[in-house]
Parts: structure tokens; sequence; C-alpha cells
């Protein structure tokens, strides 16, 4: 008797993660691909859908209508009027950082100690302000 190869099983949806709205969704999910370490498991038109060793994000696309009056600055401005600060964790604030400027977005702020670990503030291509954390030995 063989063995006949089992169809292959979607992943299951994420029970959480962080939704951006994007001008420019591949870009963005060029940004947080780069950052993250992140892989793709979806992408159309409107949607991408990313998952790290951490989280999933969902990117989905401004509708033109909207977005046609968004402009990004380049470097990106920060949107320092949004009410919520995703956090990540990455192995090098430097690293990042150099990923960062290669990918439209820029570190935002000093270096702040933390309790085991380094933290800073980043933009991401569009504006989007977003925290990263890198873990200290020990």
């Amino acid at each position: 008797m063989t063995d006949s190869p089992q169809p292959a099983r979607k992943p299951n949806p994420a029970r959480a993660g962080v939704l951006f709205y994007a001008k420019d969704p591949a870009r963005l999910s060029a940004f947080y691909e780069r950052i993250l370490g992140a892989t793709v498991l979806h992408a159309d038109a409107d949607h991408r859908v990313l998952k790290s060793a951490d989280t999933q994000l969902i990117i989905h696309a401004i509708p033109e209508q909207y977005s046609r009056d968004i402009v990004i600055a380049s470097p990106p401005k920060a949107r320092e009027e949004q009410a919520i600060k995703p956090f990540f964790t990455v192995a090098s604030l430097e690293d990042a950082e150099r990923a960062a400027e290669q990918c439209g977005g820029r570190a935002a702020g000093p270096v702040w100690p933390g309790p085991g670990m380094r933290v800073r503030n980043f933009c991401d291509p569009e504006g989007n302000i977003i925290h990263l954390r890198e873990m200290l030995p020990g």
C-alpha cells in the first residue's frame, strides 16, 4: 500500500496581529518583510498578509479615491497623531536602521534602555511610527 500525498493545508488565521492601511501596499510590505524577516502568506491587489516569528501583519490598500490626496514625504514624516504604536522585536537596532533607510523608512529619535532590552522608534515608508526592541543577552 502506498501513501498518497496529502493536500497542502492553508495556515490558520492568526489570533492577533496588526493591520496597516497603505497608499503603497507593496512598498510597505517590502519594508516589514525586510525589518521583521517576515514572509508573505497571501498577496492580491488590495491585501498583503505577512508572517514574522512573532506576529501577523495585514497590509490593506487604501482605495484610490481616498489615497490620491495622501502625500507621503521622503523621508517619511512621522504621523504623530496616531493613537497606537505597534512594537516588534528585532535582532539588532543598528541592522534595522540600515534596512529601514534602504526600504524608505527611517529611525526616529534616540535609543532608550529598557529592562533587558534597548528600544527605538522608527517610521515606516508611510510615516507610521513603530517601536523596535532589541533584547539584550543575559
